[in-house]
Formats: structure tokens, sequence, C-alpha cells
């Protein structure tokens, strides 16, 4: 495990979800991926509601047939419950404590996910394993309080590593997310300052 990949005496897991939309009350997990070190987490799942047509320009995720799209090509899916049960045996499979970072996780990717752990009945098993999260948007923002024009995840990447890459793809995002990260290097204070 390379050492960026644990803070302090923690565990670091990198995730991101693909959704319906941006409203976090109503919005619909579509990709669930994370990532810590070389072990890698992706898992699609078919919406309950249409994907709007913003949402398929920027993601490339549609439904045809009863099926889900990925830029045109089918991908396989899970059922919404058994792709959180998934990502919970994969979570279990790392060192504990744990800290499950996602950029801009306390506004968005948080709250999605914990809603749909509540409507599958998955909140204790996920809760057991105690993990805080760590939002890498109030990361960025304690540790370059300047000289940054915007602190989204695709102009940090940019910014840091010199690079662009597939945004809004879920697992693209981890896999940029994780390299910004060890790029960093934060001490246990500032990953403290922004975990809940």
């Amino acid at each position: 495990m390379p050492p960026s990949m644990v803070s302090g005496d923690s565990q670091v897991v990198f995730f991101d979800l693909e959704t319906t939309g941006l409203d976090t009350n109503v919005c619909d997990i579509i990709q669930i991926s994370a990532i810590s070190g070389d072990s890698v987490f992706d898992v699609y799942t078919l919406p309950r509601s249409p994907i709007p047509y913003d949402v398929t320009r920027i993601t490339g995720l549609s439904v045809d047939n009863g099926g889900l799209l990925h830029h045109g090509k089918q991908v396989p899916t899970v059922p919404l419950c058994a792709a959180l049960a998934s990502f919970i045996s994969f979570l279990r499979s790392f060192q504990c404590p744990l800290v499950i970072a996602a950029h801009h996780g306390s506004r968005f990717d948080v709250p999605v996910l914990e809603k749909a752990l509540q409507e599958c009945g998955l909140v204790w098993h996920f809760h057991q394993m105690k993990p805080r999260f760590l939002d890498t948007l109030l990361l960025g923002k304690q540790l370059f309080p300047t000289g940054i024009s915007s602190y989204s995840q695709e102009n940090l990447v940019q910014h840091f590593l010199g690079t662009s890459y597939d945004a809004h793809n879920a697992l693209a995002d981890v896999k940029a997310l994780q390299e910004l990260y060890r790029k960093w290097d934060p001490d246990r204070e500032n990953v403290s300052l922004c975990s809940f």
C-alpha cells in the first residue's frame, strides 16, 4: 500500500457517485466507484427515474430498452441494494479506522449515499465500520487558500497534476482524486479538520 493512502493510522478510500441529478433528495445513483491503492470497486445500477438529457450529455449515461448505456454501449448493472451491499463488502476489506474521501462529499456524495443506504436498510451495516468522511474540496481550500481559480476536481487535477481526465465518470473521478491526494500528501491535522 502506498504510504499516501494511509492518513495517520487510517486507511483512505476514495469514492464517487454518478446520479440522475444534483438534488440530493430525489436523484438516483447510476454508478458507484471507489479506489484505495490498487484495489478498485466500480458498479453501475439502473436508475428508477429517467436520466435527464443534461446528465446524459455530461456523463454519457442513458437508459434504452431497459438497459443502461455508457456512450451508447450497454454496461452491466446490478440492483441498487446489491450494489451498496457490495460497496460495504469492499470497504470491509480494508483496515480500520477507515477514511472515505469524496470531492464535495459533505454536500453531495455522502447525503446521497446515506439516503440510499437508508432505503436499502443498510445504514447499520455501513456505520458498523465507523467510517469518517473526508471532503477533498474542503481539504483543497484548507491546504491552498489562495491562487486557485476553482476548486472543482477537474480544475484541481489540471492545476496540480497538469492533466485532464474523463471527468463525470465515477471510476475516472476516483482515480484522479487518489492521484491528487497523493500529490497533496496532506498531514493528519489538515485531514482531521476536513473530516466529519
